[in-house]
């Protein structure tokens, strides 16, 4: 089973790991209420999805 013959240099290993960094989501902002959502989705606050109703919200 083959093994590594030479340790693994620090900058080797950091070059590696530059794409493991997580992103944050992009939010979007309603089209009724003005409220930052995630895009398509339907908005938790009013209910609304690209301008039409889809849940009832009291």
């Amino acid at each position: 089973m083959p093994v590594p013959k030479r340790r693994t240099g620090k900058t080797k290993r950091n070059m590696r790991r530059s794409h493991h960094a997580l992103t944050s989501p992009s939010l979007t902002e309603c089209q009724s209420c003005g409220e930052p959502i995630l895009p398509h989705r339907v908005c938790p606050k009013c209910g609304h999805y690209k301008d039409r109703l889809i849940i009832e919200k009291d």
